[in-house]
């Protein structure tokens, strides 16, 4: 099964402004971590497309140079409404919604995931924090409806979406609101984008 994958991502002036202590400035991080979510989604070996939901400039030119991906514009009916947009226009009936704000996702990870996601007619990875939802996936067309946001998980579950059971170490479970998370990431591995921004700050 291949799959279409959207990853939503808002304004990076506005973003991951609850990473306060980083030593970088938000936007410039939150850019970084979105482009290395994209990227590696997009070299996953089950992935036939990653469609970007983003009205941010700098998202759209960084995603035209990852191959395997597009972009297209947010609607403005928040995270709910850009995911179910571009869900709607995805190529595959496999189609699934990551999160962007994954900076340590490892494609054979997104590969294992999306294989248990072939089991149900509807599935979620929990975070690792087990509150939230990274990734949500449906194995045929439907009526999409995603429950990104405050305490997620139990929404999802609730809605119907069947737990998949993806290690409790798998980066596709790591995603980063927080220092503390961005630190838990980094750990794992971050993306050439993120690591290279980090880097240059602690050498400034």
């Amino acid at each position: 099964m291949r799959w279409s994958i959207v990853v939503p991502v808002k304004a990076t002036a506005t973003g991951k402004s609850r990473l306060d202590g980083a030593p970088v400035d938000h936007s410039s991080l939150a850019l970084a971590i979105a482009l290395d979510t994209v990227q590696a989604a997009a070299a996953a070996k089950r992935v036939d497309e990653v469609v970007v939901v983003s009205s941010d400039a700098q998202v759209q030119a960084g995603v035209e140079g990852i191959d395997g991906a597009r972009c297209i514009p947010d609607p403005g009916m928040g995270l709910n409404g850009a995911v179910r947009v571009g869900l709607e226009r995805a190529a595959n009936d496999a189609r699934a919604a990551l999160l962007g704000d994954v900076p340590a996702l490892d494609p054979s990870d997104l590969d294992a995931a999306l294989d248990l996601a072939e089991r149900s007619e509807r599935s979620v990875v929990v975070d690792a924090e087990g509150s939230g939802s990274t990734l949500v996936a449906w194995r045929a067309p439907g009526t999409f409806e995603p429950h990104f946001g405050p305490d997620s998980a139990a929404l999802h579950r609730g809605s119907g979406f069947a737990p998949l059971e993806v290690p409790q170490g798998s980066t596709v479970r790591r995603d980063v609101d927080t220092l503390e998370q961005l630190q838990a990431a980094a750990a794992l591995g971050l993306g050439p984008r993120t690591t290279s921004l980090l880097a240059a700050a602690r050498a400034a």
